[in-house]
């Protein structure tokens, strides 16, 4: 860059003249200077706005609410887990480093309806279309269309989906079958493997794989005994023919198979089908004392996590992941909320797993949402067991006692609810391991609860568990609804679907005035759900808003597959 600068130049002349004398004359001289200067300019780095990778973790049930219950029980628990973790959940860590959202999840559009389900939402999610109510990979019109998991595989990425419920479940399904209805779990089963879209199936689920006559077939059982399966994992079946899949997967699509957590644990290879139970792995409450008492046999939502992380990373065009915690919608439909902590602090050691290998990469999207919120649950204030008058030292109590007009709830209740050994199921089959009730009495619900909640009830408080009346919802050859008599519900009745499982919801009631918590239905609410996000954050940005989980379906394909989304 060249500058004329204006120099002030000093010069004194002698003049000779007639005489001695001297004088000084000023000169002004006008003098060039150039001069070469680098100019260095800042430019912004290009934004990030593709993935090489998608990891999408589903909560099914995790509403707001549940995600209270977990941070809550982590920050102020008296005795929470997370006293030697800073009391810090692994979902915090997500939300303080990446973006927070909120998303409506309804079956979507002009033509949809208010309320979701796990096969609907789930589609949505993987398909970023409208869906139907239960239908399974499908769009609003009965289609089939291809999925997030599909598409990526197509593009040469390896693929993976992992729950800790049935791997033909609603969620898991939605990925990679499309079915007319959730309820077709063998034809889905099929489907998983035959298709070659998915490289890494870890659930539960066997029953659909194994042939009908399982049970009595000692040709059949000794096939999976060769296999290297637990008896646990074959012990009946749901399939109507004699396929056995397990033995097709392996000699026909060339998976590995595992069937416990030590051969997991040892598994290679560029496909893997881990089934660790018959129908849904252990529950939360289940997993928290094995762990404790360290002879887990099933491998924990982490270790499956971790295992498929481990696998579908070598692939170096990267991969698709989805991973369900989807027990906290059973507790949820059942009204359990120590059963639902213990699910939460299961799935939050799989967000823990996912954070620490994906912390400091770029290369990433992590999406942490729910498929929808279950069973309306909360903390409420009440007026049982009100609280005593005490003296506080602050100068602004004027000499006045405090004592609040209401409970609201004791922070040891989360202790509590941690401290719960079985879930309501396991009540259930204490007073009845036939699920007879019809003459079951408070007494017998009064013992079954106290066995294992440190919540206590009375026999008459109980007592109203026990009543059964006619169902005026009956419908010959309906699933849920032909039973002649269904657990008595004197309000909100419609909500209360799932036939004998409502003495549950009815545990829930029974319980709810010492835990302070109330539940509003025994199915889903159509609440707005978190949804965290973690990557570049040219990608992450977008999330950041209210949206619907079709719009999420296609913001994680226009991210990972930005030609053919």
């Amino acid at each position: 860059m060249n500058k004329s600068l204006l120099a002030l130049a000093l010069s004194s002349a002698l003049l000779a003249g007639c005489n001695d004398d001297t004088e000084t004359v000023e000169i002004i001289k006008e003098v060039e200077v150039v001069k070469e200067v680098e100019v260095i300019k800042e430019v912004a780095p290009e934004e990030i706005t593709t993935v090489k990778n998608v990891i999408l973790m589903i909560g099914d049930g995790m509403g707001a609410q549940q995600i209270g219950l977990l941070e809550e029980y982590a920050r102020r628990a008296p005795n929470s887990t997370y006293n030697t973790m800073d009391n810090t959940t692994a979902l915090s860590k997500f939300g303080n480093a990446g973006q927070l959202g909120l998303s409506l999840n309804a079956p979507y559009g002009a033509g949809g309806s208010l309320v979701v389900d796990s096969a609907c939402s789930a589609t949505q999610l993987a398909t970023g279309l409208a869906a139907g109510s239960e239908m399974i990979g499908l769009d609003a019109q009965g289609n089939i269309v291809e999925t997030i998991l599909e598409k990526a595989k197509a593009a040469g990425k390896a693929t993976g989906l992992v729950s800790d419920t049935r791997i033909t479940h609603a969620t898991p399904a939605a990925f990679a079958s499309h079915q007319p209805h959730r309820s077709y779990e063998a034809q889905i089963a099929e489907q998983l493997i035959e298709s070659g879209s998915v490289d890494l199936l870890l659930s539960g689920g066997a029953r659909v794989f194994l042939p009908n006559d399982i049970k009595t077939d000692d040709a059949a059982r000794q096939v999976m005994a060769d296999l290297g399966a637990p008896e646990s994992v074959y012990k009946r079946s749901k399939r109507s023919d004699d396929r056995n899949l397990l033995l097709e997967a392996k000699e026909q699509h060339g998976y590995t198979l595992a069937f416990d957590s030590e051969q997991l644990g040892s598994a290679q290879g560029d496909k893997l089908l881990g089934l660790f139970a018959n129908s849904g792995m252990a529950d939360g409450i289940a997993y928290s004392a094995c762990k404790k008492a360290d002879n887990c046999t099933q491998p924990s939502l982490r270790e499956m996590t971790l295992k498929a992380l481990e696998l579908l990373a070598k692939d170096e065009d990267g991969f698709f992941l989805m991973i369900e915690g989807g027990q906290i919608d059973w507790a949820g439909h059942l009204n359990d909320a120590g059963w639902m902590l213990h699910e939460l602090l299961k799935f939050d050691e799989a967000v823990a797993a996912v954070y620490e290998w994906v912390k400091d990469r770029d290369d990433t999207l992590v999406v942490i949402t729910a498929d929808h919120e279950t069973g309306s649950f909360g903390f409420s204030y009440s007026s049982h067991d009100l609280p005593e008058a005490r003296t506080l030292p602050g100068d602004g109590m004027q000499g006045k006692d405090y004592q609040p007009n209401f409970n609201f709830g004791a922070l040891s209740h989360l202790d509590k609810l941690y401290a719960q050994s079985g879930t309501f199921y396991d009540m259930m089959d204490k007073v009845s391991p036939s699920w007879e009730f019809g003459n079951s009495t408070g007494q017998q619900w009064a013992d079954a609860i106290n066995n294992y909640s440190a919540f206590k009830v009375t026999p008459e408080q109980a007592s109203p568990i026990a009543l059964r009346e006619a169902n005026q919802y009956y419908v010959a050859g309906h699933k849920y609804l032909d039973a002649a008599e269904f657990p008595l519900v004197n309000d909100f009745k419609p909500f209360y679907v799932y036939g004998d499982e409502i003495h549950g919801d009815l545990i829930g009631r029974a319980l709810s005035r010492e835990q302070n918590v109330v539940w509003g239905t025994g199915t889903h609410t159509a609440a707005p759900v978190p949804v965290y996000t973690f990557g570049p954050y040219g990608v992450t940005k977008q999330f950041s808003t209210m949206q619907h989980h079709v719009e999420i379906g296609q913001k994680m394909m226009k991210a990972l597959l930005p030609q053919g989304s």
